[in-house]
């Protein structure tokens, strides 16, 4: 049986570590270069293979047109209560988004705009048509700004406006409208081309914001950064990491995997944060693009021109207000409604208690509760199992050549499974509140992995942040001991060798767990604890059942 037992948990558990090892293995970003060191490349020369068509609509825009421009750059500062941003005139692009709610992993503030723009002078809503020299053009030209900048305070909404046109029937507008309280906001661009309507295409990128040497050393899981793009309802997601290599591109890009047709929104994300994009029609499209220079890939995202932003966080919550069903950008992954019922939970606790470890360990209680009689059924089969054990033995004894001979472990395989069920015995039950806890923890460790609520959420003392390791492996050393425990006061129907080979599994899910995040150890850390409490209050019962029995054989 706890063969069984041991095979259930050693093969989910490297089921675990493959798919984090396939899925999350995590790789460096590239190094960002002095800006001495990068060609910087005009928006005209980014990759056109790849890129999509712009529509042309009919019809002309009546001549002469006005010229409207404006002489030098100018930046102008976008405040509200979550986000302090700087467009800038020059191509009417975002320079810079940071996050007021939100630090990056040093204390610092969090900048949503790579500084790899900045190397390349290729910003964030910068347009793209199918004409280079027009693009130079247009991202280059210093538009007129309708305002030197907007501070919003509650409840209040404002309005970018940036414009510029030529004597050659050049026009373009961008429109912004922004709203406190808000990380998403409105816009429009309209271009004129040769006084023709033409659309272009909105980019995003380089990149997606710059992680700290801290974030990519102590965030093992979750760390890359790509696109999500979600249509014909399912989620389809590219990653930078997976994408480095030419010829890994080549393969992509032959096959047309980096574009995706009738696209509900498109975003450019990493683990905790991201840009989307909600598309004006229902045949908006979207591609992934790369660009390689001096040897470094840097991405872009490719999309219809928007009529909606987001730039923030992504937090539950929020999402779902946002609507769009972009709560889908949270990658829960396989038991994802394991996942946001543990969430929702934890934060139902967290608003009568403010400490996420402590809502961590609330819910584990509750959970233990729902699972203890399915936990005190397992644990009378395995005493049943291990009263048994003596009639077991003796008919292995009676059956030597059951090994060798197939027709002898079949009648012994008969007979036992009889006296199983003549005392009312499962052989499985024992594996069974291990297997069906298995979901519950890979729900926890993706609720720990994407969850923005854990991030640089505090516990006690020495843990600063659930979503990490714990610095000092305490708790998982007490995880180990604690298990260890556990294990030792559980009935065991195993051979003596068989059994210390199962009490050197807790030493395994140690040097497992070292690099999990905290969180997560101490969820299980709890368990074990609970299971200890439990597992105490049925054996005590079990031997106060027995003492009974035995009493009333004696007086018999």
């Amino acid at each position: 049986m706890e063969k069984r037992v041991l095979l259930a948990i050693v093969l989910s558990f490297l089921v675990i570590i493959l798919f984090q090892l396939f899925f999350f293995k995590k790789k460096p970003l590239p190094e960002t270069q002095p800006a001495p060191a990068v060609e910087k490349v005009p928006q005209a020369e980014l990759p056109r293979k790849e890129s999509i068509p712009p529509k042309i609509e009919k019809g002309r825009q009546q001549k002469p047109l006005q010229t409207i421009s404006a002489s030098t750059e100018e930046q102008i500062l976008i405040e509200t209560s979550l986000y302090q941003a700087v467009w800038s005139n020059k191509g009417g692009v975002l320079r810079s988004w940071k996050l007021k709610k939100h630090t990056n992993d040093e204390g610092g503030e969090l900048e949503l705009v790579s500084s790899r723009s900045a190397e390349l002078q290729v910003y964030p809503f910068s347009l793209r048509t199918e004409d280079p020299g027009f693009d130079k053009d247009i991202n280059n030209a210093f538009y007129k700004p309708s305002i030197p900048e907007l501070r919003l305070k509650e409840g209040q909404r404002g309005e970018l406006r940036f414009e510029y046109s030529d004597e050659t029937g050049t026009k373009v507008e961008k429109v912004f409208i922004f709203q406190d309280g808000k990380y998403d906001f409105d816009l429009q661009i309209d271009v004129w081309k040769e006084g023709q309507k033409v659309e272009p295409r909105l980019l995003w990128g380089p990149g997606f914001r710059d992680p700290s040497p801290i974030e990519q050393k102590q965030r093992t899981f979750g760390s890359g950064h790509g696109v999500a793009v979600f249509t014909y309802n399912k989620v389809y997601r590219l990653a930078e990491k997976k994408l480095m290599l030419e010829k890994q591109w080549e393969n992509y890009l032959n096959k047309k995997m980096n574009i995706f047709s009738f696209v509900q929104w498109a975003s450019y994300e990493d683990n905790y944060f991201a840009a989307i994009f909600i598309p004006t029609s229902q045949n908006a499209d979207a591609a992934f693009l790369r660009e390689e220079i001096e040897k470094t890939p840097y991405f872009f995202l490719s999309v219809s021109v928007p009529q909606k932003t987001y730039i923030g966080p992504k937090e539950l919550d929020v999402l779902v207000k946002f609507g769009y069903q972009a709560k889908k950008l949270i990658n829960f992954g396989a038991f994802g409604f394991i996942a946001e019922i543990l969430l929702k939970t934890s934060k139902f606790f967290y608003k009568l208690i403010p400490n996420w470890g402590v809502s961590i360990i609330i819910v584990t209680f509750i959970i233990k509760i729902l699972f203890f009689p399915l936990t005190y059924s397992s644990s009378r089969s395995m005493t049943r199992m291990q009263e048994l054990q003596p009639k077991i033995k003796a008919l292995r004894a009676k059956y030597k050549k059951a090994k060798t001979d197939i027709a002898q472990r079949r009648r012994m395989n008969e007979e036992i499974m009889k006296l199983y069920k003549e005392h009312g015995v499962n052989p499985a039950g024992g594996c069974l509140p291990m297997l069906i806890q298995l979901p519950i923890f890979w729900g926890f460790f993706r609720l720990l992995v994407v969850s923005i609520e854990y991030r640089h959420s505090p516990f006690i003392f020495w843990i600063k942040d659930l979503s990490v390791k714990d610095p000092y492996f305490v708790t998982p050393i007490l995880m180990g001991i604690t298990q260890f425990i556990s294990q030792k006061m559980t009935p065991t129907t195993s051979e003596p060798a068989q059994a210390r080979m199962m009490l050197i599994l807790p030493l395994f899910f140690t040097f497992f767990f070292m690099t999990f995040q905290s969180g997560l150890i101490l969820y299980w850390l709890t368990t074990n604890v609970l299971q200890i409490g439990q597992q105490y209050i049925m054996n005590r019962l079990a031997q106060k059942k027995k003492r009974e029995m035995h009493g009333k054989n004696r007086r018999k």
